[in-house]
């Protein structure tokens, strides 16, 4: 996480988590890492907020993680939208190149979940993405064979990380001049970036 507090946000707390929030809603992904005997190891997996300071995900009983992550801290990272910026677009002199984006770390105990809150997992993980599928039907497990569900179910494992820290990070120009963010905004749309433009006007000032 970029240490200039320029790029953290500038929102009161109730403000800022409802943004965090969002942000990991849309994402809906991220990394999970912890320390294990054979060193430091990442799993990239799917990320459900309980909106009550919990974050749930679950990963496959092989991953080097699973067995180590029960009372253990660990953390996650989200990003968002991200994006490279070119120095001649600032139209200032004697500038370098970096890269926009957003992120947060979540840090926090975790505990392995019973079968029930696994279940529970998958099916809230499956409702809120096939909402986003709309008009399609949405998939619900009950379209499975109960006996093929309950073998996949065995094979991983869920868990739920109380959140202590919430870190987030973006870095959106706010160092440059608003008529400099606007240039920067401009190109990036032009590139197709839209979202990072967006939260630049948006989040940049």
């Amino acid at each position: 996480m970029h240490p200039n507090p320029i790029f953290r946000t500038r929102l009161n707390a109730s403000d800022e988590r409802l943004m965090l929030e969002a942000l990991l809603q849309e994402a809906g992904f991220g990394m999970v890492f912890a320390e294990t005997p054979d060193g430091p190891r990442v799993a990239h997996t799917a990320l459900f907020s309980t909106g009550d300071g919990a974050l749930q995900f679950h990963l496959a009983n092989a991953n080097a993680l699973t067995p180590h992550l029960e009372g253990k801290a660990a953390l996650a990272v989200v990003n968002g939208p991200d994006s490279y910026v070119s120095p001649d677009w600032y139209e200032m002199e004697n500038r370098v190149p970096t890269w926009n984006y957003v992120s947060v770390e979540m840090e926090g105990p975790v505990r392995k979940m019973d079968r029930d809150g696994l279940c529970a997992l998958l099916d809230d993980l499956s409702r809120q993405n096939e909402e986003r599928l709309a008009p399609k039907q949405p998939w619900t497990r009950a379209k499975m064979d109960i006996g093929k569900f309950d073998r996949m179910l065995g094979a991983v494992s869920g868990f739920e990380m109380e959140i202590k820290a919430w870190r987030p990070t973006l870095k959106l120009s706010q160092d440059k001049p608003k008529e400099v963010r606007e240039r920067v905004a401009a190109r990036l749309e032009e590139q197709g970036k839209r979202a990072m433009a967006h939260m630049i006007r948006g989040w940049g000032g």
